[in-house]
């Protein structure tokens, strides 16, 4: 089964791809919630290049690396890859105004899909608000 979040960016389209690309602006917003973080990342942008982002509850009480490979790269575009047994694909569809990033991956059986939906949700908004927020203090 597939899951797909979206979520419309105010901001150039290379702005968007760089932040979602970039070890040094994952970290700022590759959270679900407020209580965890990502404490670092790594990002080998190329087919058959490597991800890792560490993801931590702030507390300390838990964490775990969201990793995988890229399987396909179009830049400002497109990014697909695998992570474990399972499969996302990001779509950064420019629009006026701004780009919609819509996230489709596979879902897997340990939460629902209710749970997934809205952590990977989550995630995306607080990527929108961080690339906007990014965008609008350089001016624009």
């Amino acid at each position: 089964m597939k899951i797909t979040v979206e979520k419309f960016v105010r901001a150039p389209s290379k702005s968007v791809w760089k932040a979602y690309t970039t070890p040094e602006d994952i970290v700022h917003w590759n959270a679900a919630s407020d209580d965890w973080h990502t404490t670092k990342s790594s990002v080998d942008l190329r087919v058959g290049g490597q991800f890792s982002s560490r993801m931590q509850a702030k507390d300390g009480s838990f964490g775990f690396d969201f990793a995988g490979t890229y399987t396909k790269v179009i830049p400002n575009q497109l990014l697909e890859y695998s992570f474990g047994d399972r499969a996302a694909t990001v779509e950064f569809i420019e629009a006026p105004g701004g780009v919609d990033v819509r996230v489709t991956f596979d879902a897997e059986t340990t939460h629902s899909v209710e749970q997934q939906q809205g952590g990977w949700q989550a995630i995306l908004n607080n990527f929108a608000r961080y690339v906007e927020a990014k965008v609008q203090s350089a001016g624009g």
